[in-house]
């Protein structure tokens, strides 16, 4: 078992111990049902036709790789784009960042833990954003390390632990979120052979016309939301990087999470100040699993003061608890990204 594993590691990883013994131990017939579901489609094609896998893109540094995943917006429908002459240049993206235990199909299949979770896997995912953002080019960032098969770490766009937990840092011309995500983008499009693609670098020319980002961070994933935010206020005064940044018009926080004792939800009201001047859009979307766990009861605190934080500084942020009158279970905690 997971925990009996992790325990050794101190009361820090007590989080993760519990949410990865319940991904053992649970079973439910629903996850093995949608996916028997969307394995027909692969027979059948349709979707699945429009993903392509895009290995080992290099980042910020040719040594910062990470996996993509792309779905295209169905060329077949209008999709909410008005114009038919327009689909081949439509430029909007929205990029996903999973949580623990998500991968590629193949590999979750591999593995005790993944594989009553093959509804979660990056490629199901993807589908399921591609119906909740038709119009958009989707990215799914994998993690560029899985620890254990399991830990998912973003240390390509934060500081992190083994484990994946983060420490979060402000703005630097050498390092950081902005800095990655964009040069992941610009080569991610290159690669697919994109029209219009970003450049990874530079000002207002860089960035190409009509092109709009919609970051979606899940559990763990969250943390590179979080850190970019506390880049937020440097990257805005950069010329080279501000244009970029204004590109950005909604975050998604889908309930986050990570095996550290604090900040699963930024907090630092400095940093938050930046976060409601900035003009995105911010949605917050929460589970009981996370921010009603006795255990971590600072996760819910956190959640509070974050979006306490933002409407005092003027922001509207949307905010959800989602299925607030069932148990809280790791099911629903995927269950949002359906949901939200």
């Amino acid at each position: 078992m997971i925990a009996a594993r992790v325990v050794a590691v101190g009361f820090a990883l007590t989080a993760v111990a519990k949410a990865m013994t319940s991904v053992a131990a649970t079973t439910s017939s629903e996850p093995r049902g949608r996916h028997a579901s969307t394995s027909r489609d692969a027979h059948s094609g349709s979707p699945l036709r429009r993903l392509q896998r895009l290995p080992a893109v290099p980042g910020f540094s040719p040594n910062r790789v990470n996996d993509l995943l792309l779905l295209r917006p169905d060329a077949s429908g209008h999709q909410g784009i008005s114009n038919p002459h327009d689909r081949g240049r439509n430029n909007k993206h929205a990029v996903f960042f999973h949580g623990d235990i998500q991968n590629f199909q193949e590999e979750m299949a591999l593995q005790p833990e993944g594989a009553q979770w093959l509804c979660w896997s990056l490629e199901q995912v993807a589908l399921t954003l591609g119906r909740r953002f038709p119009d958009h080019h989707v990215w799914v960032v994998r993690a560029s390390r899985m620890y254990l098969h399991k830990f998912s770490c973003y240390h390509n766009f934060v500081e992190s632990n083994m484990f994946g937990a983060p420490e979060h840092s402000t703005y630097s011309q050498d390092f950081g979120a902005f800095h990655h995500l964009r040069a992941l983008l610009s080569h991610g499009m290159e690669r697919a052979n994109l029209p219009n693609p970003l450049r990874s670098h530079g000002g207002p020319d860089g960035i190409p016309s009509g092109f709009s980002l919609t970051l979606v961070g899940f559990s763990k994933g969250c943390v590179v939301l979080n850190q970019m935010v506390y880049e937020l206020a440097g990257a805005r005064a950069d010329p080279q990087m501000s244009h970029f940044v204004k590109t950005i018009s909604d975050m998604f926080w889908l309930d986050g999470g990570h095996p550290g004792g604090s900040e699963t939800w930024v907090t630092d009201k400095q940093v938050l100040k930046e976060l409601a001047a900035s003009g995105v859009s911010v949605h917050a979307h929460v589970t009981p699993y996370e921010v009603c766990d006795p255990m971590r009861a600072w996760v819910g605190r956190e959640h509070g003061h974050f979006i306490k934080t933002l409407e005092e500084f003027g922001a509207s942020p949307q905010q959800q608890l989602h299925f607030e009158d069932e148990p809280p279970s790791i099911e629903n905690h995927f269950r949002v990204i359906q949901e939200f």
